[in-house]
C-alpha cells in the first residue's frame, strides 16, 4: 500500500501505562509525532530525571526514531533535553525498552501524566559511507564555523 511518494509503515508499538493518550499520526499537519509523559513528575531546579513515555516500539529494520524536545517545552515546563536529540535504533525493541526524555530542569517543575514534552520521527538510517581523504575540496570557502554573522 502506498501513501504519497512513501510507503506506509506499521510500527508495533507496546503501552506501558493508560495514562497517556495513544499515539496518533496527523497527516499534513507535521511528521513529529508528540510523546507523553506516562507519570506526574515534580522537579527542582538543578535535578536530572529520565522522564518515561510509556511506550516502546518495534521499528521496521533500517530505520530509527528521533526523540527532540517540543518546541513549547522549555516555555511550558523549564526542562532541556539533556542530550538534545535521542537516536533509538530498531535493536532497542523489546518488552522492556520504554522509551525515556532524559531531562535537565533549570526551574521547580511539575509534569502532569499526559502532558506532552517532546515528539518523535522515524528516519531511515543512513546510507553506508566511505570516506576519500584528500588535500583540498572543490567548494567555495563560506568564511569558517559562525561566518554568516547576526542578520
Amino acid at each position: 500500500m502506498k501513501k504519497g511518494w512513501h510507503e506506509l509503515k506499521t510500527i508495533k508499538i507496546k503501552y506501558f501505562t493508560e495514562n497517556i493518550e495513544k499515539l496518533t499520526y496527523i497527516g499534513g499537519k507535521s511528521d513529529w509525532i508528540d510523546l507523553r509523559a506516562a507519570e506526574s513528575v515534580d522537579m527542582k531546579a538543578g535535578e536530572f530525571r529520565l522522564i518515561p513515555l510509556g511506550v516502546a516500539m518495534e521499528l521496521p529494520e533500517g530505520y530509527e526514531a528521533h526523540i527532540v524536545p517540543r518546541s513549547s517545552t522549555f516555555k511550558n515546563f523549564g526542562i532541556i533535553q539533556t542530550n538534545h536529540q535521542g537516536v533509538i535504533d530498531s535493536s532497542y525493541c523489546g518488552d522492556n525498552d520504554q522509551w525515556f526524555m532524559p531531562a535537565y530542569a533549570l526551574r521547580d517543575t511539575h509534569i502532569e501524566a499526559n502532558d506532552r514534552i517532546c515528539q518523535f520521527r522515524i528516519m531511515e538510517n543512513q546510507p553506508a559511507l566511505e570516506f576519500d581523504e584528500v588535500d583540498s575540496l572543490a567548494g567555495k570557502d563560506r568564511g569558517g564555523f559562525g561566518s554568516t554573522g547576526k542578520n
